[in-house]
């Protein structure tokens, strides 16, 4: 056997054992949750609510910006800089008695000439490395930058309380929903158990004649109908699980478990203790609005700031020199003593200090004409309040009628399902005593279908209604915090 064809056998054999492992690897165990941990999950993980913590991260990082616009402000810089061919300086020759004239005695020139030479005093090469502080010690527009950048901070933790109410009321509805499928899963595996076990029955009384061949088709359709809608309604289960992962942002490859139950969830509510002592402030969006009006007062402040003198005060440190040549500013010139004449290869230092001032006289009517258009901006906010207060008294009586309604629907589709229960019993008893009819049976069975139907419908209008009327009196994030504790 050829080695080659030993390492195709061992090839093979390793391939074999990896699939038969990957086959025989376990299904990871779906992750549990209850609908407070679904919204924690949401709220960590959801795309909103990461997008209104980096918003959060950003304001932090902005406020502590404008506080650096008040510490001190240092650069350094060094340059170097040759001139092949220097600037000549321009002036009048004059050989009048006791003037003195920049350029020395030149041939051929005339009192009063205008003359172009180099200055003596110039060298080609030059080098300069210092440092620039500067120091605010006075802005109005600084003060209130500082002001308009802590409320920009509390804008962006109150938008993310906004976000926080719309994921609740996002995973609340589509965690209800799940439940709701669950339930109506059950009530299909026992209709189609009761009507497996009344199909058997029948099927024995036409073995022995106490039934018409009839009643058993008429049975077997009924079941056959309940069984493909099960199946169809199953896939459509899947969907609840799929809106409720991509609610949370949970992944959608992965397995989930709900924990909970229909009779845990509280749809009752008293609407006067809603009512009562009710603010708009308890709204996040009005909070929203009211960082926005302050914002916007700062705004116009921050204009009339812009007015005031602005104080400031610098200083410059550093060294300078001049040579011949680049290579010169880097060279120790030891044949020139020490005592104050200018040694053209040696670094000196130099220094200055002051302060300014800068007072704004006219900007040519700019500033008015801006705090005209910042006003006029504060005024479509102020009207923003009264918009978003009309909404919001529309949204309560429409959240508290719907939820009205819904409770009495709820309670009349419930005593219909358990009437429609009754009779479906009855009708069974009798049709099973020989008094009562297939098709009176069949009858009942559907009704029943149709009443447990309408009640889960009901039941789950009257728990969305119960989160819309949270929401529309600023209580869905308190209410959820409590039921959670």
């Amino acid at each position: 056997m050829s080695p080659f064809y030993k390492l195709s056998i061992f090839l093979a054999a390793l391939l074999l054992a990896r699939a038969s492992y990957a086959q025989q690897e376990p299904t990871p165990a779906p992750q549990a949750f209850t609908l407070e941990q679904c919204i924690e999950y949401a709220v960590t993980n959801s795309v909103a609510a990461q997008n209104a913590i980096l918003d959060q991260q950003i304001a932090s990082a902005k406020v502590r910006e404008t506080v650096g616009l008040g510490l001190p402000q240092v650069s350094g810089n060094v340059s170097l800089q040759h001139n092949e061919q220097l600037r000549r300086f321009f002036g009048r020759y004059t050989t009048a008695p006791g003037s003195f004239s920049f350029f020395p005695v030149t041939p051929g020139a005339n009192d009063g000439d205008i003359l172009a030479a180099q200055s003596p005093f110039q060298l080609k090469s030059s080098g300069d490395a210092g440092i620039n502080i500067n120091q605010l010690i006075f802005s109005g527009s600084y003060l209130v930058g500082l002001q308009a950048s802590n409320a920009y901070k509390d804008l962006s933790f109150k938008t993310a309380n906004q976000t926080r109410e719309q994921i609740i009321q996002q995973v609340t509805k589509a965690y209800y929903s799940v439940l709701i499928s669950r339930e109506r899963a059950k009530l299909f595996d026992n209709n189609l158990a009761r009507v497996d076990s009344l199909l058997k029955n029948t099927i024995a009384l036409n073995k022995n004649g106490f039934a018409e061949s009839i009643d058993v088709d008429r049975i077997r359709v009924t079941y056959n109908n309940l069984k493909a809608e099960r199946e169809k309604f199953l896939k459509l289960n899947n969907l609840s699980f799929d809106l409720l992962k991509f609610q949370m942002n949970y992944p959608l490859d992965q397995p989930i478990e709900v924990i909970g139950k229909i009779e845990d969830v509280k749809v009752e509510a008293d609407l006067k203790n809603y009512q009562e002592g009710w603010d708009y402030k308890l709204r996040p969006d009005y909070k929203v609005l009211e960082a926005n009006q302050r914002l916007q007062k700062l705004n116009i402040k921050n204009q009339y700031a812009g007015a005031l003198p602005t104080i400031s005060a610098s200083a410059n440190l550093g060294y300078f020199t001049q040579s011949n040549d680049i290579s010169g500013l880097f060279s120790t010139n030891t044949s020139i003593p020490d005592a104050g004449a200018l040694g053209p290869d040696k670094w000196y230092n130099y220094s200055q200090f002051g302060v300014s001032m800068n007072i704004p006289i006219f900007s040519g009517f700019q500033r008015h004409y801006k705090i005209q258009q910042e006003k006029l901006t504060l005024r479509k906010v102020e009207n923003g309040f009264k918009s978003l207060k009309q909404g919001v008294d529309l949204e309560t009586k429409q959240a508290a009628t719907n939820f009205e309604n819904a409770l009495t629907s709820l309670a009349s589709q419930k005593e219909n399902m358990d009437l429609a229960s009754n009779v479906a019993r009855i009708t069974k008893v009798k049709y099973e005593q020989g008094v009562g009819s297939n098709l009176e049976v069949v009858d009942a069975e559907n009704s029943l279908r149709t009443a447990q139907t309408n009640y889960y419908s009901a039941l789950f209008d009257a728990m969305i209604a119960k989160v819309d009327l949270d929401k529309a009196y600023g209580r869905l994030i308190t209410t959820t915090n409590s039921e959670s504790k």
